[in-house]
């Protein structure tokens, strides 16, 4: 006979699971949103010969682009609390 442990661990370990994958797809958006305006901006720095103006703007823009996704996050979280 199973103990009562025994039973509930599948269902605590999906959980887990889908926790962990949450969390995972917010590091991808996070990350993705930064390394896409730097390298975007460091693309148009070799073509228009501005370096590193744009790069900079990038790195500005790609940090914008984390506190909005970011920021929708938290929102979404406090949402579920309520």
């Amino acid at each position: 006979m199973a103990k009562p442990d025994e039973k509930s661990f599948p269902d605590h370990f999906g959980r887990s699971v889908r926790a962990l994958s949450d969390y995972m797809g917010i590091g991808l958006q996070i990350a993705v949103s930064f390394a896409f305006f730097v390298l975007a901006g460091y693309w148009a720095d070799g073509r228009f010969g501005t370096s590193p103006l744009l790069l900079l703007a990038g790195v500005v823009l790609g940090m914008v682009g984390m506190s909005l996704v970011l920021m929708k996050v938290v929102r979404k979280a406090n949402k579920k609390n309520r």
